[in-house]
C-alpha cells in the first residue's frame, strides 16, 4: 500500500495535477493532513498517485464525473506501476521506457492512456480527502482536519515542539482548502469502493 504522492516523473511529459487525501490512521493525523490540503509534493511513488491539492504549482484540477469502471481500472492499475515508480528516486529523469511501460499498464486497465488514468486518480483522491477515517463517510476536507487538529491537541505523546509544528501545519492547510468536489456522484462510488482504494492510496505506516 502506499501513499498518494506528487509523481516523481511529473517531467515525464505527464502533466498529472495533485491532490490529496488522507491516510486512515490515528497516530498519522498531522502527516496526513498535510497531505490532504497543504500544497507540498511528498516523497517518490507511483506517477499518477498526486498528493494533495499542489495547485500552487499545477493547474486547477479537471473534475470529471468517476465510473465503477474507472475506480476498478485505477486500482488494478496502481497495483501494476507499483512495483515499476517504487524503484524511481524522486529527482529521476524522464524515462521513454518507463513511460511506455505506465501507458501500457493504463491501456491494458481501460484508460486511454496515462493522462485519462491521472485524471481518475486525481478526482479520486479529491474525494478520499473529505472521508472520515474512522466512520468511513464523507464529511469534508475541512472537518477532516479539523479532527486531525483535535487528534494532535489530544495527543500525549508527541512533543511540545511536535506538537507546536504540527498544529502550525494544520491550521495552515485549513487556509488551503482543496477545491470542492463537483461532481457529487463521485462521493458515493468512493465510498462504495472506500476499503479497495485507501488499501491502494491510501498510506501505511510501513511505507
Amino acid at each position: 500500500m502506499r501513499e498518494i504522492v506528487r509523481p516523481v516523473l511529473a517531467a515525464l511529459s505527464v502533466a498529472c495535477l495533485a491532490t490529496s487525501f488522507t491516510a486512515a490512521s490515528n497516530s498519522g493525523a498531522f502527516a496526513q493532513a498535510k497531505q490532504q490540503m497543504a500544497p507540498a509534493p511528498a516523497q517518490a511513488a507511483p506517477p499518477a498517485q498526486a498528493a494533495a491539492p499542489a495547485q500552487d504549482q499545477a493547474a486547477p484540477i479537471k473534475q470529471i464525473a468517476l465510473t465503477d469502471k474507472q475506480i476498478d481500472g485505477a486500482i488494478a492499475a496502481a497495483k501494476e506501476m507499483d512495483p515499476i515508480t517504487a524503484k524511481l528516486s524522486q529527482d529521476a529523469k524522464p524515462d521513454p521506457k518507463v513511460v511506455a511501460q505506465l501507458e501500457a499498464i493504463a491501456k491494458k486497465n481501460g484508460f486511454a492512456g496515462y493522462d485519462e488514468y491521472n485524471s481518475v486518480v486525481d478526482n479520486i483522491s479529491l474525494v478520499l480527502g473529505g472521508f472520515d477515517p474512522q466512520t468511513k463517510k464523507y464529511v469534508g476536507p475541512e472537518a477532516v482536519v479539523k479532527a486531525q487538529i483535535a487528534q494532535v491537541q489530544a495527543d500525549k505523546k508527541m512533543s511540545a515542539k511536535d506538537k507546536k509544528d504540527a498544529l502550525a501545519d494544520l491550521n495552515e492547510a485549513l487556509k488551503s482548502p482543496p477545491p470542492a468536489v463537483e461532481n457529487k456522484g463521485n462521493i458515493d462510488l468512493v465510498t462504495k469502493s472506500y476499503d479497495k482504494l485507501m488499501e491502494e492510496f491510501g498510506g501505511s505506516d510501513d511505507n
